[in-house]
C-alpha cells in the first residue's frame, strides 16, 4: 500500500474519531472537550490502529479518561465503519501520547536557562 494512501487513511480516522467523541462519550464522567486525539497509526494491512490521544489534567484523571476509551472502542469501531469505506475496519487501541507534556518539560528547562 503506498504510504501516501496510509497517511491519507491515518489522517481520515482521525478526523472520524476526534468528532464522534462528543457524541460516543455524552454523559462519562470524563468531558470529550478534554480529550485530544492527536495522532492515528494505522498498521498496513488496515486491521489495527494505534489512536494516540492527549489528555488535559492530573495523571489518575488521563488513567480513567483512556479507561472509557478503551471501553467506548467498539462504538469508535463501529462509526470508524459506518463514515469510512476501507476494506477493513481497524481494531482501534487507545494510548497515551505524553510528547505534548515533555515538549512542555524541554520548553521549561529552556526558558530556566534563559533566565539565568
Amino acid at each position: 500500500m503506498a504510504v501516501d494512501r496510509l497517511e491519507r487513511i491515518n489522517s481520515l480516522l482521525k478526523r472520524v474519531i476526534a468528532e464522534g467523541m462528543f457524541h460516543i462519550m455524552q454523559g462519562d464522567s470524563i468531558a470529550p472537550g478534554l480529550i485530544t486525539v492527536t495522532k492515528v497509526e494505522c498498521g498496513k494491512d488496515l486491521r489495527d490502529a494505534n489512536v494516540f490521544v492527549s489528555v488535559f489534567g492530573e495523571d489518575d484523571m488521563k488513567e480513567t479518561a483512556l479507561q472509557h476509551l478503551k471501553h467506548n472502542a467498539k462504538r469508535f469501531q463501529a462509526l470508524v465503519n459506518k463514515e469510512v469505506r476501507i476494506k477493513f475496519t481497524p481494531r482501534l487501541n487507545f494510548k497515551l501520547d505524553l510528547s505534548l507534556e515533555k515538549g512542555d518539560e524541554v520548553l521549561a528547562i529552556l526558558s530556566k536557562l534563559e533566565g539565568n
